[in-house]
């Protein structure tokens, strides 16, 4: 089992166990040969991947259609990063989010994968890139793999704050790295239009991610809060309850925090 060392009692220790959770909230590791060797040695004092959300719209209309963004992956070693998967944390300022989940979806190639999410006792949700016959993203030493991800709001979301943030594991085997972290990406939801007499209730995320991905929007990076104080921060603090008792009372591996 590998651990993650404390560095901040209020961020570090629960960043480690949201990147564990994909571990116990993602398909078992596929039966293969031996695990991905290691991208960073245990003395690195650097995350391997540099890790960025950008290109995000600054809102999305609930019951409206999908916007997308993207998540930067960079290797900064000379050894490849294999078997590698995103762990997103969306928390809204109204803790609402959980009961009416956004659509969300990831580029893995041609393919458009649905991200399942789960809800921590605290109503942050997380969603693990993982998927029957995905084993990961792959990078390349000095390159960057760019993750296009789509994403909806249903139309009975109620207006407010979202704030997104994604951890990097690389598993192995039945084990796993914590690799990469990155920026906060905040965006608003507004109200949709009320539906007339005899009309449905709006998309309620069933519209395709993939019309929107196909248009060149590039809002920029999204800025970080620079406070360290808001729901960016918060997303994480449930994550311990959510490792332990996830998944039936399975075993919890650890993740090493590389800093």
């Amino acid at each position: 089992m590998r651990l993650c060392p404390f560095l901040s009692p209020a961020r570090s220790l629960p960043l480690c166990l949201v990147a564990a959770a994909v571990l116990v909230l993602g398909a078992p590791a596929p039966a293969r040969g031996d695990p991905a060797p290691g991208c960073a040695g245990p003395d690195d004092r650097e995350f391997p991947l540099t890790t960025r959300i950008r290109g995000g719209p600054d809102s999305y209309v609930a019951g409206g259609p999908s916007g997308s963004w993207y998540l930067d992956l960079t290797n900064t070693t000379r050894l490849t990063c294999a078997d590698i998967h995103p762990v997103v944390v969306l928390v809204d300022d109204k803790h609402t989010l959980k009961s009416s989940p956004p659509r969300m979806e990831f580029a893995d190639g041609p393919r458009l994968r649905p991200v399942r999410f789960e809800t921590t006792d605290e109503d942050e949700l997380i969603g693990v890139f993982e998927g029957d016959g995905f084993n990961g993203f792959t990078v390349a030493p000095g390159a960057t793999v760019t993750v296009r991800v789509g994403l909806s709001v249903t139309a009975d979301t109620e207006p407010g704050t979202v704030v997104a943030n994604t951890a990097v594991v690389q598993r192995r085997g039945a084990d796993g790295d914590w690799v990469g972290q990155s920026n906060d990406y905040r965006f608003t939801v507004t109200a949709g239009r009320t539906p007339r007499p005899g009309e449905s209730g709006g998309d309620r995320g069933t519209g395709s991610p993939s019309a929107a991905a196909t248009a060149h929007a590039e809002a920029g990076e999204a800025p970080e809060d620079p406070s360290g104080t808001g729901p960016g921060v918060v997303a994480y603090s449930a994550a311990v309850g959510l490792v332990l008792f996830a998944a039936g009372g399975a075993v919890v591996l650890g993740v090493r925090r590389r800093r």
